[in-house]
């Protein structure tokens, strides 16, 4: 955990770009989704570090995506309307007066906020949710069980390549179309591995607030295959929360993304950890 601390430091405190531009080029013109949510997002200054993250991955030629979450705040104002939630196997099901209080906090709030900080870091970025030009179309989850939750069904990421090209980060919302003009909340790291798959990404990182993948002796694991997560999954050893992750990551890799990790976002610089260090960060899965 030392050399990698001190190998991003460097990074970040280089003097000049040109000192480290030989180690961080390694993934110029890559295509790079990353999953922002958890405990982080309500930190001023682990937001400020995240936002320095993605700043400095576009300036080496990485074409970054932000889809982010929001659990906690939409958590507090639900409670301030005195509106109740209710979940089934960890989705939250959302009700029509559930979806709008979703997509205030979502698109309103929590992505500016982000947009902000980017924007304090020396980028360009720009707020979108999953409804705008239609990017993410959905269709209702578990046969409506759920509300309106949403399954992506249809993803078209022309409109992130156009902001890249721009030299603009796209920060995504989970918000869906469906066909019949509904408004859906999707999981977010549904809607990351959904929007890495449409854009056949380099790296989808799915931050979150713990480690890694860990064994059955809690140690976590670097590397995984699909094969391995699927039988630690049939033995238990994969559980809980664990598991929509790793779902989300198989699914990725089946649409087409070179590469998932799960890493722990509360550690500072986890993006370029990962990214720009010999030894990484959290568990890499891939093929």
């Amino acid at each position: 955990m030392k050399t990698r601390q001190m190998n991003a430091d460097w990074i970040v405190t280089a003097r000049t770009l040109n000192e480290a531009l030989p180690y961080l080029q390694r993934y110029a013109g890559a295509t790079v989704v990353i999953k922002f949510g958890g405990n982080a997002m309500g930190d001023a200054a682990a937001m400020a570090s995240f936002a320095r993250d993605i700043v400095l991955m576009q300036q080496v030629g990485v074409h970054p995506v932000v889809v982010h979450g929001g659990g906690p705040m939409i958590n507090e104002l639900l409670g301030r309307l005195d509106i109740r939630s209710d979940f089934v196997r960890g989705k939250r099901v959302t009700d029509a007066a559930t979806v709008e209080v979703v997509e205030m906090v979502l698109s309103g709030r929590v992505n500016k906020r982000i947009v902000q900080a980017i924007g304090g870091e020396g980028g360009r970025a720009v707020g979108l949710s999953g409804k705008d030009a239609n990017m993410i179309v959905c269709e209702a989850a578990d046969g409506g069980a759920l509300g309106f939750v949403g399954e992506p069904c249809k993803i078209d990421p022309s409109l992130i390549r156009q902001l890249h090209a721009a030299g603009i980060i796209p920060v995504i919302a989970p918000i869906g179309a469906g066909r019949e003009g509904e408004t859906f909340n999707i999981n977010g790291d549904t809607a990351a591995g959904a929007v890495a798959g449409a854009l056949k990404a380099d790296r989808l990182l799915l931050l979150t607030d713990v480690a890694g993948v860990k064994d059955a002796a809690g140690e976590v694991l670097t590397q995984l295959t699909p094969g391995e997560v699927r039988r630690m999954t049939d033995a238990g050893v994969i559980a809980g929360g664990m598991i929509p992750k790793t779902e989300t990551a198989l699914a990725a890799l089946e649409a087409g993304v070179r590469a998932v990790v799960i890493l722990d976002g509360r550690a500072p610089n986890a993006c370029l950890l990962e990214l720009f260090t010999e030894h990484g960060a959290g568990t890499l899965i891939r093929p």
